[in-house]
This record gives C-alpha cells, structure tokens and sequence, in this order.
C-alpha cells in the first residue's frame, strides 16, 4: 500500500508541478494573457506548457486521483492532508490557469470602486482605460456581471491592491475557501459515519477541483463554501441537548436551521445556481426555521444591494436568462447535438433542456418528500444543472461533488466522477485523434 500511495502522490505533484513550472514560462496556449507575475520561476520548468504537455499532465493527475481514492481509507490523515497541502502551495505560487474569469472579477470591483461605475449597469469596455481590461476575456468585455451583491461587495476592497495585489489576493480567497470546504466536508462526513478520509480525498485532490477551480480561483469556491456550510449547520448535532419542556419550541437547533437557510441564500448572492438547494432543504428538514433564515437574508441581501447597485443589483434573473443562451464546446448539449448530425444547438433545444431540468427538478423533490435525503438530492439537483446547461464549464461539475462525498446515496457520488471522467474525456480527446503542438 505504502508504494502505491507514494505513486500516486508522485503523479498528483510530479504533473502539477510541469503545469505549474511550464506554464510560468508565459506565452502558453492553456494560460490567459495576465500580467507576468510568475517570472521568478521561470527557470524551474524544462519548456513552455503546451496544449500536448497539458492534456498529458492531466491525465497523469487523473490517473492519481484514482489511485489515491481508492487508497483512502487506509492512508494517515496527516499524510493526506500534507499531500493536499504540497499541491495546493504548487497552484498558489503558479499562473492563473485555463480561464479569464478572476480578471473579470476584479475588473467588475475596479470599476466599483476606483471608476465610480455600476458593475451591473455597465461592462468592463466603459473601463477601458482601466490597466485589468488588456487582461478581461473578449466574451465578458461587453457583459455587466452576472454575480451576485454579496460578491461583488466583498470583491471590492481587492480592487485596492492594484492588478497583481489583487490577484494574490483572489488566490488566497480561493485557498481559502476551500479549505473551509474541505473541513466543512470532513466535518459532515464524520457526522454522518462516512470515511472521513475518503471525502476529503474526494473533494481535495480531485483534478477538476485543483487544476480548473483553484488554478482560475474561481468564485464557485466561495459559492460551495457557503453550501456546505448550511449542510453542515443542519446536520451536526446541537451544541446543546434541549431541556426538558423544550420540545416542539425553537431552540438551539431551530436556530441552526435558519443560519442553514440564510447561507444557501448568502451563497446564491455569490453565484445564483446554488439557490436550487433551498426547496431541498425545506422539504427534506419541514422547519419553518430554515425558511425564516432564508427570508431574512433575502431580505437583507436585496436591500443592501439595491442600496448600493440599484434595481440591477438585484435582478439576477435576468442575468441568468443571458447566461443560459450561452453555448460552450464542452457542453452534453453541443455534443449530443453533434451526435444527431446538427450543427449545434438551436433556441428550441434551450427550451427543451429547461424542460427537462424542471422535470428532474420536480422528481428529485418528491423524493425527498417522502424521505429521500435532502442532501443527496441537491446533489442530484446540482449535477442536472451542470448536464443541462448549454454553457458547461470545468467548474461547473465541482458543485454537487461535496455533496456527494457526504452522501449515503453512493449513486450520485458515482454519477458526479462519471460525468467528470466524461468531461477529462472530452478535453483529452484531441491526444489520441490529431497531434497537437
């Protein structure tokens, strides 16, 4: 066992390592046009991070990630979290990888803050002059931002950092966050008598986790930390037993149910999506409680932001219908529509996968109506979003993985790593089709 675990950490760190150290080389295909802050490693790397070299790193870190899930259970906890430890300091000191978004991010808390303009009235190209718009990704230069109040507000003191400050600064927020996801998920699976190791090992080191998410410090990160957050406030025990004669009156854990329902909530201020869980909470725990908390943030959450941004502020629904109308390479719609000869997908095929989610939507709930576990079903909730949706991204898929890693429905844990695997599929296809450069 013990070489098999030494493999397979030599895999995890060994291809992070040459997508690190490569990619600090500047001037590579996989890596958005940013500032060259990652000079001073220029000279650890053999060569510069190519698309062959990164799809050959990925699979290596795959094929790690499996090994070490499989040998969960029976590795030290302290080795785990050292090894956990190594790969995240590997991404910290690295470029941004893959996506633009994080420039995005600060360009929307630059405009804010040091250009007086209303992120969600005006685009980054109304900040051209701004020294992030070289940085901005061409799809989002015209587009307000489709972020929640609570996120924007929160992203606005890193505006004062400059460009390369507050990228270091949206590289300790994500580290951040998900660590408290990781000890939120240990937290939750211990609770519920799971193999605590193997969720961390789960979540921790899984590739589209560390290379996708924490390499863009995506703001997902601090959307799935507040998700998971409201489980672990609903299923941890109470601080406190209740005293004879408190039955069926609110108490301690009633209290914990509304801070649950105030951070599902808080979280959608983040990033809509994760509001999908609220009906599953409601309906699986039947508190009042835990609408009254989602209430209250709602409530707290649309005044502060309509204070501050006005009436865009807070109509996210809007930016959620332009979103969906988006269509990525990536997506199970594009490819399925390739499959059936068509050339992509049409309006109709929109309205069609909206039907579907509704449909999968409203089972799921039933289910856990007459019982099913609630987490579980947000899980299955999370991962038909991410398959339905026309715009599917690599950190997408990483919503409903802590739920599944806490789950004692097994189904969806392995439904969520078949539709990762068939995501790393996708990316790597073009190794065994064409030769890339």
């Amino acid at each position: 066992m013990g070489a098999l675990a030494a493999i397979a950490a030599i895999a995890l760190v060994g291809a992070l390592a040459w997508i690190v150290f490569d990619g600090a080389k500047g001037a590579s295909p996989l890596l958005p046009y940013s500032p060259y802050f990652t000079g001073w490693l220029r000279h650890v790397g053999p060569g510069r991070l190519t698309y062959k070299s990164f799809l050959y790193a990925l699979l290596v870190f795959c094929v790690g990630y499996g090994m070490l899930v499989g040998l969960a259970s029976r590795l030290p906890t302290r080795w785990v979290i050292a090894l956990l430890a190594v790969i995240y300091l590997l991404v910290f000191i690295g470029p941004v990888l893959i996506s633009t978004d994080v420039f995005s991010y600060l360009a929307y808390a630059r405009m804010g803050v040091l250009h007086g303009l209303n992120p969600y009235t005006r685009a980054p190209f109304d900040a051209s002059a701004d020294a992030i718009y070289k940085y901005v990704g061409t799809d989002w230069i015209h587009t307000p931002t489709a972020y929640g109040p609570v996120y924007t507000l929160l992203s606005y003191p890193l505006a004062l950092l400059g460009v390369v400050g507050g990228i270091w600064g949206m590289k300790v927020v994500a580290l951040a966050s998900l660590v408290v996801i990781l000890w939120l998920t240990w937290r939750c699976a211990q609770v519920r008598g799971l193999d605590r190791r193997l969720a961390l090992v789960l979540v921790g080191a899984n590739p589209l986790v560390v290379i996708y998410t924490l390499g863009g410090e995506h703001n997902d990160l601090q959307m799935v930390a507040l998700m998971m957050a409201a489980v672990a406030l609903t299923i941890a025990p109470p601080l406190r037993k209740a005293r004879a004669g408190e039955a069926g009156r609110i108490g301690w854990l009633d209290g914990r149910e509304a801070w649950a329902g105030a951070a599902v909530v808080a979280g959608a201020m983040v990033k809509a999506t994760v509001a999908v869980m609220l009906p599953f909470m409601v309906v699986g725990r039947r508190r009042v409680s835990a609408v009254a908390g989602a209430t209250a943030m709602v409530a707290g959450g649309l005044l502060i932001g309509f204070a501050v941004f006005g009436i865009h502020g807070i109509n996210l629904v809007s930016a959620l219908n332009r979103d969906s109308s988006f269509v990525s390479t990536d997506s199970f719609a594009t490819e399925i529509a390739h499959l059936l000869g068509k050339p992509g997908v049409f309006p109709v095929d929109h309205t069609i996968l909206k039907g579907m989610l509704v449909i999968i939507g409203i089972y799921v709930l039933w289910r856990t109506w007459r019982g099913y576990d609630w987490v579980a079903g947000s899980g299955w909730a999370l991962l038909a979003v991410a398959v339905t949706t026309t715009w599917l991204l690599a950190w997408y898929i990483i919503w409903p993985l802590p739920l599944a890693a806490v789950s004692r429905d097994r189904r969806l844990l392995w439904a969520v790593l078949a539709i990762q695997s068939l995501f790393v599929i996708h990316q790597t296809a073009p190794l065994f089709g064409r030769e890339l450069g």
